[in-house]
């Protein structure tokens, strides 16, 4: 877009459910949304999602307000209604943007949203790592991606003492070692890593024979995790809370000594991003996305997200306070960092410039 157009520009974001949703890609698109609503003070946005309504429905509702509203860009929120974004640009000459987060950006094997890709004028990626993949798994150029990092609510997840009505729900003292996992937990998703956690447990309960594992989130994956925790005589160290959003999610942050999520095909993690921001050590996997998120180290623990010995190796270490990275045990720092690093403000600004440029 042209800057002397940006701030009286027409835009139409569409995006999937994300009232409501907790996932790092609604949580992703709503910033979107937040941010070209705050950009474009003169101008207008209007926000489609798609609702509970089906994708022909949906692709109907699209193409209507695009030939009443004829908006000059239109910022696409997932990959499956590029189609639809294709074919009003060749209707109308309407430009197009593409919200790439995770997975689901690069594992594509429908031709014609590989086609409407590859049409579009700029893709938004929430990170290098996934625009790697897009370059490498879809032959896209790399100068159409233009990379948007994940940012956060830091005036909801924040520093705080750690419950006592959580500590009381769970049966917990208060002293005793907490390691907390939030992601959603479909059998898609098993990259997130909490197999390796579970898995990494036995030998963690040597050390700490009071040590909990809270794995917050639902899906269709759960039923195979809580018979992996029988499995492995785990019951009275792994708690599963199901879905949480809001303060309560900020004092599960809270209540744990680490949040861990070695994941194998992270687009990102905004997870990471609110455990910091709650002054929480994080360890991720080295292989992804979260890589970025946490600056390479700087901010917490990177390890091979496929070795158990080396996760559980590095939770021991971060657990009796012993890990060499020292910025993980100064929550005041973890957070400004995260701040300075990923705040809504710097958010907005990469954004305004790519609206601008």
């Amino acid at each position: 877009m042209k800057r002397e157009s940006a701030v009286k520009a027409s835009i139409h974001i569409w995006a999937p459910n994300i009232i409501g949703y907790t996932g790092g890609l609604q949580k992703h698109l709503y910033s979107i949304c937040r941010a070209t609503q705050d950009v474009l003070k003169g101008g207008r946005v209007k926000i489609i999602a798609k609702s509970n309504s089906g994708s022909i429905i949906f692709a109907l509702k699209i193409l209507v307000r695009c030939l009443i509203d004829r908006p000059d860009l239109i910022i696409v929120g997932h990959v499956h209604f590029c189609p639809v974004a294709y074919m009003i640009k060749r209707l109308f000459k309407t430009p197009f943007w593409i919200v790439a987060y995770g997975i689901e950006s690069w594992d594509i094997r429908n031709d014609l949203i590989r086609k409407s890709l590859l049409a579009s004028d700029r893709i938004l990626s929430m990170s290098d790592f996934t625009k790697e993949r897009m370059v490498s798994e879809l032959n896209i150029p790399a100068g159409k991606i233009s990379v948007l990092p994940g940012t956060f609510d830091s005036d909801l997840f924040r520093i705080k003492p750690k419950s006592e009505s959580l500590l009381t729900k769970y049966g917990l003292s208060g002293k005793q070692p907490i390691i907390l996992t939030v992601c959603r937990m479909d059998k898609g998703e098993k990259y997130k890593g909490y197999d390796e956690v579970i898995e990494a447990l036995p030998r963690l309960i040597q050390y700490f024979p009071d040590i909990r594992y809270i794995l917050v989130g639902e899906g269709s994956d759960k039923k195979r995790i809580e018979e992996l925790i029988r499995s492995l005589k785990l019951d009275n160290h792994v708690i599963l809370p199901g879905k949480i959003t809001g303060e309560d999610l900020c004092d599960h942050y809270n209540l744990c000594d680490c949040f861990a999520m070695p994941s194998t095909g992270e687009g990102f993690g905004i997870v990471f991003l609110e455990a910091l921001a709650c002054g929480k050590p994080v360890l991720a996997g080295n292989k992804d996305g979260s890589v970025e998120a946490l600056r390479s180290g700087e901010l917490g623990v990177l390890v091979d997200p496929n070795n158990t010995n080396d996760i559980s190796d590095n939770l021991i270490k971060i657990l009796k306070r012993e890990h060499p990275n020292k910025t993980i045990y100064n929550p005041e720092l973890l957070r400004e960092k995260a701040i300075e690093y990923f705040g809504f403000d710097k958010f907005e600004m990469t954004l305004k410039g790519y609206l601008e440029g």
